[in-house]
């Protein structure tokens, strides 16, 4: 009965302030959308009224020169983009004048003296639109501009729907001509009649390209007209794929002439990039007079660079090397590089005083890259004997380049050119025990150094468990010890456990273990050695058929190593008595750090058959990953 009667109360009825608010709301939404109630129109500055009505209409300067403050956050969180927008801009404009007027000591009829700040109401739109997206890519500890978020992330949305119109076999009119669909545009006006110059790429890049610093340009929109649709942004970074024929070549060298000033990032991705299109790319970030270029990232992925012929090279990217005293990261991934070429690449930055901090030359077949017995490179041999260094390089990364044992021992007369490298890859090149073994005698160098190397990856380096087992000693005998080892997928079997073991006790914090054939005696063996003492925050045991021997070692980890925030121990064969196991630990108190327990991949565990597993949770997610039904994931097969 009781409940009835409270259904039968009526709610409250509206404040007559948020019907005043609403109904103010309605105006600007209107005016945002083009259109005034009798037909007048009014832009982010003004309103021109229309026949009969106009003097009815509320301009968002009015509004934002008669609320307060308080009223004014308020009425924007009632608001769609556009609206927000024009009264963002008159707030600001207000603002200003207000402050001009008050450096003349004139402060009559000043209701506010500060820019107003609608950030809260930009993120709460931007997370509405794009709940995916929140924060990515963005430092926790800076302020995020999110009304310049919210925009730049529109219009590459523009720009990505425009590219696939252009690309149909129809389309034969300009860039500028290209619409938006319906779907983007009403996201930022929410109405449903829109007025067709609001669905032109021409009025977004004009309207919002001011507010656009990173944006990604498929090859089809990069034409002559692309840098006067942009020219009222300030791009910092840009990525540009597939360019391949001229006209998009030149579309490419426009936009960069007119953003040298302040383009800070470079990108080029599944592009056909011949010594004649670098050399034109390059000049065009030159700026004129000037001797360097402010480009600090310079990355090419899966592009080609070179010609069949290994002489034929691009002077333009050497020079642009050469003059590049801000560049700090160059990564050239599977550009079908020649071995001479990547050779040149070194020399050039040990020769330009580069303060490069982060060289990339992955995925390219250079065997034999550093070979001095070429008479032309003489002075590449030279370089080596000099005292001539790379003292800002902490990051050398040369997975998958076929490199052998031969020339890891070039390579280390390389590395003493890179004092302060931190961050060493050199992962999917069979350089076997062999070339560890000489790795070795660098490392053990540069460890007892006060900058030493912290972070190695030697994965699929077709080594054994004796190369490994020697790294794993000199490691664990040096006083500072790795922060992150990889030695992922090579087969070293459950003879390296003991040295593992040993190696867990050094202070490592993050270790890639994944697909060495530990097994079940492995894992036994690194339970009972197990330090009692480890340091590990994240460790990756996965693909090890460990079976009920790996649910115990993890269940012995978690206990003694109190930082420990991730383990991944997916594919392992785990029995359905593994979750009682692991279970039992993380029901102790005061112990577990955990964060996420990934156990995907083993067929016999499931959150239905084991509906504990979900209890475990930190900040709110949670710990336990398991398949969602039993025999959900296939086992891991590792028959090749």
């Amino acid at each position: 009965m009781a409940a009835a009667e409270d259904a039968a109360v009526p709610s409250p009825p509206p404040s007559l302030l948020s019907l005043c608010l609403e109904a103010v709301a309605s105006h600007l939404t209107a005016g945002a959308g083009g259109v005034g109630q009798a037909g007048g129109r009014w832009g982010r500055d003004h309103f021109d009224g229309g026949e009969g009505g106009g003097d009815t209409m509320i301009t968002p300067e009015e509004v934002a020169e008669a609320l307060p403050w308080e009223l004014l956050h308020r009425l924007a969180s009632l608001l769609p983009p556009a609206a927000l927008e024009a009264l963002h801009h008159a707030a600001h404009d207000r603002c200003c004048f207000s402050a001009a007027t008050a450096a003349v000591g004139d402060r009559r009829g000043i209701k506010r003296s500060r820019c107003e700040d609608f950030n809260p109401e930009w993120q709460a739109l931007f997370r509405l639109r794009w709940p995916c997206c929140d924060n990515a890519g963005h430092d926790g500890l800076l302020t995020v501009d999110w009304q310049r978020q919210y925009w730049e992330k529109h219009l590459q949305e523009c720009l990505d729907e425009a590219a696939e119109s252009a690309l149909l076999p129809s389309f034969c009119g300009s860039i500028d001509e290209l619409t938006i669909p319906a779907k983007i545009v009403s996201c930022i006006l929410h109405c449903k009649d829109i007025p067709q110059q609001y669905s032109r790429l021409a009025y977004h890049c004009s309207r919002f390209g001011c507010y656009a610093r990173c944006l990604r340009l498929q090859s089809v929109l990069c034409t002559a007209e692309i840098s006067g649709l942009l020219q009222g942004s300030k791009l910092e970074k840009l990525m540009f794929v597939r360019i391949i024929s001229d006209l998009e070549v030149n579309g490419v060298c426009m936009l960069l002439s007119c953003h040298a000033e302040t383009l800070l990032s470079l990108e080029f991705i599944h592009c056909q990039l011949s010594p004649a299109v670098m050399d034109k790319i390059c000049n065009s970030v030159l700026q004129k007079g000037s001797v360097n270029h402010g480009i600090q990232n310079f990355s090419i992925k899966s592009s080609r660079i070179c010609e069949s012929n290994t002489l034929n090279i691009s002077a333009g990217l050497l020079d642009f090397l050469s003059m590049g005293k801000s560049l700090q990261l160059l990564s050239l991934n599977d550009t079908k590089m020649q071995p001479l070429f990547a050779k040149i690449i070194v020399h050039t930055l040990l020769g330009s005083s580069s303060g490069i901090q982060t060289l990339e030359i992955s995925e390219n077949n250079i065997a034999g890259w550093l070979k001095t017995m070429d008479k032309r490179f003489a002075c590449f041999s030279s370089a080596l004997e000099s005292n001539i260094s790379l003292n800002s390089l902490t990051l050398l990364n040369l997975r998958g380049n076929n490199l052998n044992k031969g020339d890891i021992e070039d390579l280390c007369k390389i590395l003493v050119k890179m004092p302060n490298l931190r961050d060493l890859d050199i992962s999917d090149n069979p350089i076997m025990d062999e070339g560890i073994r000489l790795l070795i005698c660098f490392i053990s160098r540069t460890l007892r150094k006060e900058k030493s190397l912290s972070r190695l990856r030697a994965e699929n380096c077709d080594l054994t468990n004796i190369g490994v087992t020697e790294l794993l000693e000199c490691l664990s005998s040096v006083s500072e010890p790795l922060n992150l080892l990889s030695i992922a997928d090579n087969h070293l079997a459950s003879s390296v456990a003991v040295a593992l073991a040993k190696f867990l006790g050094s202070g490592v914090r993050d270790l890639n273990i994944e697909d060495i054939g530990l097994g079940p005696l492995g894992f036994q063996i690194l339970e009972e050695a197990l330090p009692a003492d480890v340091a590990l925050s994240h460790i990756n045991v996965s693909k090890n058929r460990g079976g009920i021997r790996a649910a115990r070692f993890i269940s012995r980890l978690i206990k003694q190593a109190p930082g420990l925030v991730s383990v991944n121990a997916g594919s392992n064969l785990l029995p359905p008595e593994s979750m009682e196991v692991i279970c039992a630990v993380l029901k102790q108190k005061n112990i577990c750090n955990l964060e996420r327990l990934d156990l995907m991949g083993n067929m016999h565990l499931s959150d239905a058959a084991f509906p504990a597993a979900l209890e475990f949770r930190k900040h709110g997610k949670q710990i336990l990953i398991v398949p969602s039904q039993p025999g959900a994931c296939a086992p891991y097969d590792d028959d090749p």
